[in-house]
């Protein structure tokens, strides 16, 4: 991790525009604080924004992108290296996130702190208890995307475009995390079935515990749900690892 932080503290600018390129929850801040001033809704206009503001900084921690990563050492042969080393090669890619998580951090509240003071509607002073659960809950929200997406990459086994399937999955992720609306927005049935998929818990789980907001079926689900998503999809994980090495002919392999 240390190797990966000296990297990429050397292409910190590159890191700063990554930071800007997540700032869709505070662009979507200005138009449901608007939405809220003149019509009726679950959350007050100071809620919204607050919400908001907690879903860019939950996005910073648990950003991940590494099923491209791994499509490219498949691809061009990179792979082959790796697996010479007597250690699973998605320990690399999580260090690479966690250190990338290190630079990119003091960006992200810069870019909060600069709103702010443009944004005074956003302001509150957080509980304590709130921040830790908060960050606790993006921990465990970054690892289950991680793993989601690491046991999406095992794909790449049998294709050169094993990316398509996280496209395909994003969609459901944008839709579903709380990204572009609150859970409590929307219709009742949609909201009871969402809570049953991982979505919710990879965003509005932790940034509505960051803002002080109510967390359908409490803190205690939320944390079960996410540990129980995290062992089926690492025993397919680890399912499709065996299977696909037996599959692998990449270069030099």
């Amino acid at each position: 991790m240390t190797t990966w932080y000296a990297y990429f503290l050397e292409y910190r600018a590159e890191v700063l525009l990554w930071a800007l390129s997540a700032m869709l929850p505070l662009i979507l801040m200005g138009v449901w604080t608007q939405a809220a001033e003149g019509g009726d809704f679950a959350l007050s206009a100071p809620e919204f924004a607050r919400y908001f503001l907690c879903v860019f900084l939950v996005r910073q921690l648990t950003i991940v992108w590494v099923i491209w990563e791994f499509q490219d050492d498949v691809v061009q042969g990179r792979l082959s290296f790796k697996l010479l080393k007597p250690i699973d090669p998605g320990w690399d890619h999580l260090m690479q996130h966690l250190a990338e998580r290190l630079t990119r951090l003091p960006f992200g509240l810069l870019i909060v702190a600069v709103f702010l003071l443009v944004y005074p509607q956003a302001r509150f002073v957080p509980d304590v208890e709130g921040v830790l659960l908060g960050l606790a809950a993006s921990l465990a929200a970054f690892l289950l995307r991680f793993l989601m997406q690491y046991t999406f990459a095992m794909l790449c086994f049998w294709t050169e475009r094993g990316a398509a399937v996280e496209e395909l999955w994003f969609v459901a992720y944008l839709f579903l995390s709380g990204l572009i609306a609150p859970l409590s927005v929307f219709p009742e049935a949609v909201r009871n079935l969402a809570l049953f998929t991982p979505f919710p818990y990879l965003v509005y789980f932790p940034a509505a515990l960051f803002a002080g907001l109510p967390v359908p079926g409490g803190v205690g689900q939320g944390f079960l749900v996410l540990g129980i998503w995290f062992a089926v999809f690492w025993v397919i994980n680890r399912w499709l690892w065996r299977k696909g090495l037996r599959q692998f002919s990449g270069m030099g392999a």
